[in-house]
């Protein structure tokens, strides 16, 4: 990044190439913040479920969500979402696919963000599910049956993985 400052004393322009910290990136313009999300289902009984935590912190404490967070600089966003997956839920060797990607300004109070969801069918180990992380509890429930205030954009995000099941 080019900076211009001027010396008083002398009266001229120095242009200067600012240099950030290693590691560290200093952008003129704001970004998005890049998250995952996983719509997991499963049978039991003939009756499909969806896997929803009950969020542990701010923003939303309180209310239910899909399995998600944030990526890691040098993560690889399938990978991403089973590393949130199993850190909320205890569940893991779900097969994951792309679903769709949703970035509608607002979707989220802390500022831009773009979240990529990915969804699964569970065959194993649904009742060994274990709120962790940042969950405060984690539940199936009832496709036709979801809780009424869902957290962030979610319930779209959901009806478009009921859709696609």
């Amino acid at each position: 990044m080019i900076r211009k400052l001027k010396c008083k004393k002398h009266n001229y322009i120095l242009k200067c190439k600012i240099m950030a910290p290693k590691g560290k990136y200093i952008y003129d313009w704001p970004r998005p913040m890049v998250t995952v999300d996983a719509v997991i289902f499963a049978f039991f009984k003939g009756e499909a479920k969806v896997l929803l935590i009950k969020r542990g912190n701010e923003p939303f404490k309180g209310k239910w969500a899909l399995p998600g967070g944030f990526v890691g600089i040098d993560e690889e966003l399938e990978a991403a979402a089973e590393r949130e997956l199993a850190e909320e839920t205890g569940l893991v060797n779900v097969a994951l696919e792309q679903l769709h990607t949703f970035g509608r300004c607002g979707r989220d109070p802390r500022g831009r963000q773009i979240t990529i969801a990915f969804m699964g069918i569970a065959g194993e180990g649904l009742d060994k599910i274990k709120a962790g992380d940042d969950a405060a509890d984690v539940r199936w429930f009832n496709i036709e049956i979801l809780p009424e205030d869902i957290a962030f954009d979610h319930n779209e995000i959901i009806r478009l993985g009921i859709k696609r099941l």
